[in-house]
């Protein structure tokens, strides 16, 4: 097996365990990841995520705001209850957590690769200009649009139409159809017209709602359009709470491949 089946292989169960609250972040149960990354013991994973915990004041960041504690009494036969310690994970806190565990674990050794390759994205990203943002941006789109409709296919989706609109239905609070109207976009090219920040939007919609399909087992086109809606209409709030601009007011933005034209002229 080759490194980059492997670190694919942590990319998936990484992100396969991550959930998302009632405010729309992304967090990490510790117990989940522990096995992610080879522990079979609670006492001897506990002791990395003070060792990260430690880390993380001395990159003078709060531990509260990364490792929220959510341990709680759970009962373990004939009346008798013990508290079950755990924590709520932020991104920040599962890479700290790399970083302090055993190396000599295969699965240690990958998380490190893995989140110095993410970290290294990132720092590509930021310096990129924001045509070429937008363009990086509108192929994860297309990827995980991809990924999505396979999932939804495996869960015995037919109506991949309606099942679509439902998620534009959550996010936009109306069709897709609507949306193109409103924007005066020709039909089909809505992703195409859309700039960072919409764009943005969409691939959370997208990719929440392929974890949940999963997560939660759907099964058939109502449960899978019901599932798209709702997923969509929480991004929705979220993009509300935080001050952001409603997606269907967005204006639309050079088409795609104009873009991705003139940037080959550029380079």
């Amino acid at each position: 097996m080759t490194k980059e089946i492997i670190l694919n292989s942590m990319n998936k169960g990484f992100e396969e365990i991550k959930e998302i609250d009632e405010n729309g972040i992304e967090f990490w149960r510790a117990r989940n990841l522990m096995s992610v990354l080879g522990y079979s013991t609670w006492r001897r994973f506990e002791d990395v995520v003070k060792k990260a915990q430690q880390s993380c004041v001395s990159s003078r960041q709060f531990p509260q705001d990364h490792f929220a504690d959510t341990g709680k009494m759970t009962e373990i036969g004939h009346g008798i209850a013990r508290r079950l310690d755990d924590y709520k994970l932020s991104r920040f806190a599962c890479y700290l957590i790399a970083q302090n565990g055993d190396s000599s674990k295969q699965e240690i050794a990958l998380a490190q690769t893995y989140f110095a390759l993410q970290t290294r994205k990132q720092e590509i990203y930021q310096n990129m200009s924001e045509d070429e943002k937008r363009i990086r941006d509108r192929d994860e789109v297309a990827e995980k649009n991809k990924k999505l409709f396979s999932t939804a296919h495996l869960v015995g989706v037919s109506n991949f139409g309606k099942f679509n609109d439902a998620g534009y239905k959550g996010l936009y609070s109306m069709s897709l159809k609507e949306i193109e109207d409103k924007k005066k976009i020709p039909k089909g090219e809505l992703l195409d017209y859309a700039g960072s920040e919409e764009l943005g939007a969409n691939l959370f919609r997208i990719t929440q709602t392929e974890a949940k399909l999963k997560r939660e087992s759907i099964k058939g086109d109502s449960e899978a359009q019901r599932t798209h809606f709702e997923v969509g209409k929480k991004v929705r709030q979220t993009v509300k709470d935080i001050g952001g601009e409603m997606p269907e007011n967005l204006e639309p933005e050079k088409h795609i491949k104009k873009l991705k034209n003139k940037t080959k002229k550029l380079k």
